[in-house]
C-alpha cells in the first residue's frame, strides 16, 4: 500500500541527490544508492554506486553544476519498492577551453526504481533519457570511461 511517508522520503532522497552532486558531496553521493544499482546515462552504463561517483566525480570535477527534478510521478510498488519519473533540467558549465565556454542545458526525464533497505529508501536503478542537449559554443570535455 502507498504510504504518503514513503512518498516524501522518495523525494528527499532525490532532492539529496540532486543536491549532493551540485555541491559535490560525493561520500554523501555514494550512499544514495543501493549496493547492486544500474545506471543509465547516455551511453555510460554503471553497475555500481562507486563506478557512478568514480566517472561523475572526473567528469563534473572543475564544472559548476546546476539540476532540478520536478513533477514527480512515485509509485509505491510494494512494501520496499516504488518506481518513479521525474522531469529534470540540468546546466553544466566548465572553465572557458580557447576562450571558449564550454558546458551544456539538458531536459528530459529520470526513470527510477527505488529499494527499502533498512529503513531507507535507495535509488536501485536510474536512466536518464534527454529530450533535448543544448551544448556550449565550446562543446564538452569526453565523459571518462567505465
Amino acid at each position: 500500500m502507498t504510504t504518503i511517508d514513503d512518498v516524501e522520503e522518495i523525494k528527499r532522497l532525490k532532492a539529496r541527490y540532486f543536491r549532493f552532486h551540485d555541491l559535490k558531496m560525493w561520500d554523501a553521493f555514494l550512499g544514495l544508492f543501493t549496493p547492486d544499482v544500474h545506471i543509465e546515462i547516455g551511453d555510460t552504463v554503471m553497475r555500481d554506486p562507486a563506478a557512478m561517483v568514480r566517472i561523475t566525480s572526473a567528469w563534473v570535477g572543475d564544472a559548476t553544476t546546476v539540476h532540478r527534478g520536478f513533477m514527480p510521478e512515485i509509485d509505491v510498488t510494494g512494501p520496499d519498492t516504488a518506481t518513479g519519473v521525474w522531469s529534470m533540467d540540468d546546466y553544466l558549465v566548465w572553465p572557458e577551453k580557447d576562450g571558449l565556454t564550454q558546458g551544456m542545458r539538458g531536459y528530459g526525464h529520470y526513470y527510477e526504481r527505488y529499494r527499502k533497505i533498512d529503513g531507507s529508501w535507495l535509488i536501485s536503478a536510474l536512466r536518464l533519457d534527454r529530450l533535448k542537449v543544448e551544448v556550449f559554443e565550446g562543446g564538452l570535455p569526453p565523459v571518462p570511461t567505465v
